[in-house]
């Protein structure tokens, strides 16, 4: 946990504002885009979908788009990511992730259909 209040984090996951996770809302459904923006005081994870909808997740209900080593697009269960000890970003702590996410644009963008 995070010492500012012992509040959970997206770093501590290896997330950030405005990536893009998708999840499913029943085993048996399409799996559904959307943009990550906060950390939830319970760990769950706060989204926001294509049509604008809130919602929050727990960990371990969510797979993180990522790059594959020849460069596709795959997707990554959350759970997988957090347990395992990636390098955080030099110059991008817990507490300026929501600003940083900003600075690039990346903040409140609806996640995009392929």
């Amino acid at each position: 946990m995070s010492e500012a209040g012992d509040r959970p984090t997206l770093i501590e996951v290896g997330l950030h504002v405005g990536d893009i996770v998708r999840f499913r809302p029943r085993p048996t459904a399409r799996w559904q885009e959307s943009t990550v923006e906060r950390r939830e005081g319970d760990g769950s994870i706060g989204l926001r979908d294509g049509r604008g909808a809130s919602r929050a997740l727990a960990i371990d209900r969510l797979e993180v788009r990522t790059t594959g080593p020849r460069g596709a697009r795959r997707w990554e269960p959350l759970a997988v990511r957090a347990e395992r000890p990636d390098q955080l970003d030099l110059f991008v702590d817990a507490a300026t992730t929501e600003a940083w996410a900003a600075r690039k644009g990346r903040q409140g963008r609806p996640a995009r259909r392929r």
